[in-house]
């Protein structure tokens, strides 16, 4: 059974159609309607993976921001200090006049560092946000320091 489509429209910035356009010629889409199917199907499963991570986890995020955004950096700060218990340190670096990246390390239960990345997300002016988790080693567990990997002692 086929499944009705349904319309909607989607406001974008110009540089961003024109690279999505981009890519979906690249990739051989045959319209700009299938590749935002596509688009969307991904953050979805993306989406459900991350809400099935449970328990304690290190993680990174990144974000890439436009630091002239009028109350931007406030809001960053704020979501910042209200999850300051699981915020471990962060580095800001500027990438030209107008844009910054910002690279937070987080240690603590999976749903608060979601908390955390989905409101920084939802923030204008933040362009761009990668969340990578990890379960850090049992405590007998150690690190092999020439490799870097994690080696299972117990």
């Amino acid at each position: 059974m086929e499944q009705e489509l349904m319309r909607i429209g989607v406001s974008l910035p110009d540089n961003l159609l024109t690279k999505f356009d981009s890519i979906i010629d690249q990739r051989g889409y045959s319209s700009r309607s299938e590749g935002i199917r596509d688009a969307i199907r991904s953050y979805m499963t993306h989406y459900e993976w991350m809400t099935e991570v449970q328990g304690r986890r290190v993680a990174t995020i990144t974000l890439i921001y436009d630091y002239m955004k009028r109350g931007l950096t406030g809001s960053l700060t704020e979501i910042q200090h209200e999850y300051s218990s699981v915020i471990k340190t962060s580095i800001i670096t500027h990438l030209d006049p107008e844009n910054c990246l910002e690279v937070i390390v987080l240690d603590g239960d999976s749903q608060d560092i979601r908390s955390v990345a989905e409101k920084l997300m939802s923030l204008k002016g933040v362009k761009y946000v990668k969340l990578n988790t990890a379960q850090p080693p049992e405590s007998n567990d150690q690190i092999d320091e020439e490799s870097g990997k994690n080696l299972d002692l117990g």
